[in-house]
């Protein structure tokens, strides 16, 4: 290889440190995930962020966690370690919802198993400790995100405190994280305090603990102990961590644990639309690190799409990404894009084709406040539930805009939009929802409805039971106007906290009327952070009101077979139905099937194109 092949990536070998001149580094970041160079993935990000700022990275990626020997490839580190568990919780990597083990990594060679180890953040920390003494240690990414605070562990079934006590790493970063990794790192370069940095949890000391005077601008969460103790706590720490969550009005929240307490700052504000553009526009290399002789399964689903919106206005109860990522939505710019797609144009695996462009849905690029300050003072959970925030702007002319300009590019075949789409946007997005379907639908178009029936529904923060029905006409007519057969991906999930089988019966119903046979199947999962989890662990809703619990296997299992249910039968229309081809709906030619006890999980904590 010559100088400029081995300067490309960040470095994880000797030879490209010495290819870049250096001596040494200044941080080893520490990753769960195969190093791939795009700004889908988390990992990539923060290295080229922290390159950007000046800082030598050094790259050691999924490393034998039973060996502090395999981090000190490139000696000791100037200032400290960064550690993430990769794009996913290790967790809902290894395992399904039925706390099997999975048989794919996604996000390793070869889609093979084993390559991290459960509770990644907290087990890579400690290799940095043990192979560095006394070395500072940032921790991030999505799983040390949704594990800021005291939280239930579904594969463990118990409560475990903030990933921070445990790890017992100098500072968690939480959320997208690109500000204050910078900050933190430049504080221990310069001998300062890690104290105060927004978006971050640290760990006080005893005295400090000891000392402590809760002032109007803290949030009290019930202590570790009181959650373990007290099935009714994680509710009250779920609803308490919501009405903070807000980064302009958000307050810093403190949780005891033992005899020291874990104090969370407020959350950092998102970015702006230039700094999001100067993120994602950093050199990356656009592939996985040439050391890398097998296929990474979860590079080859968004290597032809861009990321070009942050953020998520639903707030659902099931999903974390709200805790992650934040309510405000942030959009690039439409020409920051288009330079992507020029730079994806020249990657010799692009053949004309741009997979998607989106984020958390596919249909809410460009949205915004009608009144920017009245989101500033607002501690709603979601912009769309109960009902749609009049502030809240689901303006559809950028994308509209966004579409024409890059389907104009001469090296521009075909662009799709694959992200799922918002049932309740793209109701009221009439323009643009008919332009998606039919021109920018690759055979398939992902929807979550989640579920029919309206109290499951009202429980998940989801729309109304109408929706979905109304949606699937739209579809049809303008699938059969344009001549294309074309086919909708229902998502349904099982077993959420309140859905009895008679409420999972509605769904069943509707399905097999018109024999169709979900290509995706999600049993639900209690993530951390998420209300559905405090559901799940209460056995309430958020003011106390009983609902009935599947816990167990053998409970949960009747609602999952509900939706795995083969339906055969006559056809009953062209579009998303029954279709002879591939016996009930979904993928045209029979396609992929997934009926895997969480086949989503990836898209709802992390995943491609959700930079955790």
């Amino acid at each position: 290889m010559d100088e400029k092949e081995l300067t490309e990536f960040l470095p994880m070998t000797i030879a490209e440190m010495k290819a870049r001149k250096w001596d040494a580094i200044d941080i080893l970041l520490v990753c769960g995930d195969a190093y791939v160079d795009l700004p889908s993935y988390g990992a990539a990000v923060i290295g080229r962020v922290l390159e950007h700022a000046g800082y030598r990275v050094g790259v050691v990626a999924q490393p034998d966690w039973k060996n502090p020997e395999c981090l000190k490839l490139f000696g000791r580190p100037r200032i400290g370690c960064a550690v993430t568990a990769g794009n996913m919780d290790s967790m809902v990597c290894i395992y399904t919802a039925g706390r099997r083990m999975r048989h794919e990594d996604m996000y390793s060679p070869g889609g093979i198993t084993g390559t991290r180890p459960p509770h990644a953040s907290v087990v890579y920390t400690q290799l940095c400790k043990a192979a560095f003494p006394g070395i500072p240690v940032v921790l991030g990414g999505v799983e040390a995100s949704l594990r800021r605070v005291a939280h239930y562990d579904y594969w463990q079934d118990k409560m475990r405190p903030s990933a921070i006590f445990d790890s017992k790493a100098d500072i968690l970063i939480y959320g997208m994280g690109e500000r204050a990794v910078v900050e933190s790192f430049d504080r221990l370069r310069d001998g300062k305090s890690l104290v105060g940095i927004r978006g971050t949890a640290r760990c006080a000391g005893g005295k400090e603990t000891e000392s402590f005077t809760p002032g109007e601008n803290d949030c009290i969460l019930p202590s570790f102990e009181e959650v373990c103790s007290d099935k009714s706590a994680i509710m009250r720490s779920t609803v308490l961590v919501e009405r903070e969550m807000n980064p302009w009005c958000g307050r810093r929240l403190i949780q005891k644990t033992g005899s020291r307490m874990v104090v969370i700052e407020p959350p950092q504000e998102p970015l702006t639309t230039a700094e999001f553009d100067q993120v994602c526009e950093l050199p990356y290399v656009g592939r996985p690190h040439f050391k890398y002789k097998e296929k990474i399964p979860a590079f080859l689903a968004v290597q032809n799409s861009i990321p070009a919106v942050r953020g998520c206005p639903g707030g659902c109860a099931f999903c974390g990404l709200v805790s992650h990522q934040g309510r405000p939505i942030v959009s690039r710019s439409t020409e920051s894009i288009i330079r992507s797609i020029t730079k994806l144009s020249k990657q010799p695996y692009f053949h004309g084709t741009v997979t998607d462009i989106g984020g958390a849905a596919g249909n809410i690029f460009g949205h915004r406040p009608r009144n920017p300050e009245l989101c500033k003072k607002c501690r709603r959970s979601s912009c769309m539930f109960p009902e749609h925030c009049p502030n809240y702007w689901a303006d559809e002319e950028p994308l509209l805009d966004l579409l024409t300009r890059v389907t104009a590019l001469p090296f521009v075949k075909k662009l799709f939009i694959n992200s799922g789409i918002r049932l309740d946007l793209a109701l009221m997005q009439k323009k643009l929802t008919e332009r998606i379907i039919r021109y920018h639908v690759s055979g398939h178009v992902k929807v979550a409805p989640e579920h029919l029936d309206p109290r499951v529904l009202r429980l998940m923060r989801k729309g109304k039971d109408w929706e979905f029905p109304e949606f699937r006409k739209i579809f049809e007519r303008v699938s059969a106007e344009a001549g294309k057969e074309q086919y909708l991906i229902p998502l349904f999930i099982s077993n959420f906290p309140g859905c009895t089988e008679k409420e999972m019966r509605v769904v069943d119903d509707y399905l097999a009327k018109f024999h169709w046979s979900p290509q995706q199947v999600q049993d639900f999962i209690p993530l951390p952070m998420t209300m559905g989890t405090a559901m799940y662990c209460s056995g309430t809703e958020p003011d106390g009101t009983p609902i009935e619990v599947n816990r167990g296997l053998a409970e949960r299992r009747v609602q999952r077979n509900m939706l795995r249910r083969k339906r055969n039968g006559p056809p009953e229309g062209r579009n998303g139905e029954g279709h002879p081809r591939n016996g009930g709906g979904g993928y045209p030619h029979g396609g992929p099937r997934r009926h895997d006890d969480n086949g989503r999980g990836r898209h709802r904590y992390g995943g491609p194109g959700r930079r955790g």
